[in-house]
């Protein structure tokens, strides 16, 4: 994206229905220019060069090269071009969509099944409009970041009422959390957006498959979709990955993700020890389904000050106001840092709120959760 330039835009798909749609779409948003379209992988690949787009909007499911083949090509080329994938909401659509974004992809979109074309494109533009803002921004934090030295360390915030004088050695920083921790936390809780799906692959597999705690996590995708990511992340890790299921008890080395559409939470079990997962229709939270507050919340209540809530890269800000709940009531608080979000939209308000004990690169993240776990702050 040319500096003060809108945003370069390559539509790709095999549908003449849908590369219209999301043309007209995209044309009626500002500083963003629809450059070209294509009806498959191959012409998409063979305009780049002379288009420059910095970005396609990519359907998965093309003839002779499909979107995975596309990403697969860009990544290989070491190409600085954007995708959002259009899916469909299929299991197929959902397993490729997780290929898809482990390619790489920034975010996708599911392809609208309204009955009228006009709620097609509002369903469209309601989905792509944030993506294109926080693609445009990611794109000027990664301009800055080139001209600047960045740091992969992990670190404790200082409290926001303090003038930092530079960071303590970090011995004396981890002491000084064992000193601000009640107890070692007996549940982690991440909740995760844009991004998600590509960040957990990479960190969640560090993890021990003897980590003698549960993980739930939330991560923002509609239903099937998160099936597929719990297939996708079982495969990858030491211990069992499923899609959370209403009733079951929890239990240590088990990562249960909320499936799309619903909300989860735990609850107290009738022996007043266990703990169970819930799943609801209850409503959206900030306009998410299933929302990181609602999970938050619950851990909050019934593990007081024996938790760890862990905040990683997303658009907007839900998770802050569960954190909140989860800070006051004794846990552990870590937030992926600015560097290695795809969008630092969730991490943001919590770190700038001053209620993150830790703030770490993706790759020590699974580091910073194992020493809470184990109680080790040195």
């Amino acid at each position: 994206m040319q500096k003060g330039g809108p945003l370069r835009v390559l539509v790709v798909d095999d549908t003449v229905v849908y590369r219209k749609a999301v043309s007209d779409v995209l044309s009626e948003i500002p500083d963003v220019e629809v450059v070209g379209t294509a009806s498959n992988g191959k012409i998409a690949m063979s305009k780049i060069d002379s288009l420059k787009p910095d970005l396609l909007t990519l359907d998965i499911e093309m003839p002779e090269m499909n979107g995975i083949d596309v990403l697969a090509s860009l990544q290989e080329q070491s190409r600085d071009v954007g995708v959002i994938v259009l899916s469909t909401l299929t299991r197929k659509g959902g397993d490729l969509t997780m290929q898809a974004l482990e390619l790489g992809a920034f975010d996708f979109i599911t392809k609208p099944e309204a009955d009228s074309m006009e709620e097609s494109r509002q369903q469209i533009k309601n989905a792509i409009g944030p993506m294109l803002k926080a693609f445009a921004r990611r794109q000027e934090i990664k301009s800055i970041l080139k001209g600047s030295s960045s740091t992969t360390s992990v670190f404790q915030p200082q409290p926001p009422t303090r003038k930092s004088k530079g960071h303590d050695d970090v011995v004396q920083r981890m002491k000084r959390l064992a000193e601000n921790i009640r107890a070692r936390p007996e549940i982690v809780g991440i909740g995760i957006s844009t991004g998600g799906p590509k960040a957990l692959a990479q960190m969640m597999p560090q993890l021990p498959g003897d980590i003698n705690v549960p993980i739930l996590i939330v991560q923002h995708m509609p239903a099937i979709f998160t099936q597929s990511l719990a297939k996708n992340l079982d495969s990858k890790c030491g211990f069992d990955v499923k899609e959370a299921v209403d009733g079951e008890v929890v239990k240590p080395n088990k990562a249960y993700i909320a499936p799309g559409g619903k909300q989860m939470k735990v609850v107290a079990g009738a022996d007043g020890k266990s703990r169970i997962i819930r799943i609801t229709d209850d409503p959206p939270e900030n306009s998410c389904k299933p929302s990181v507050d609602y999970l938050f919340r619950s851990i909050s209540q019934h593990y007081v000050g024996r938790s760890a809530g862990v905040i990683m890269t997303g658009m907007g800000s839900d998770g802050s106001l569960g954190l909140k709940l989860m800070k006051r009531t004794g846990s552990f608080i870590i937030a992926q840092n600015e560097e290695t979000c795809v969008v630092y939209g969730m991490p943001k308000e919590p770190i700038e709120k001053g209620i993150v004990d830790v703030i770490a690169p993706l790759d020590k993240i699974a580091e910073v959760i194992m020493n809470a776990v184990k109680g080790i702050y040195h």
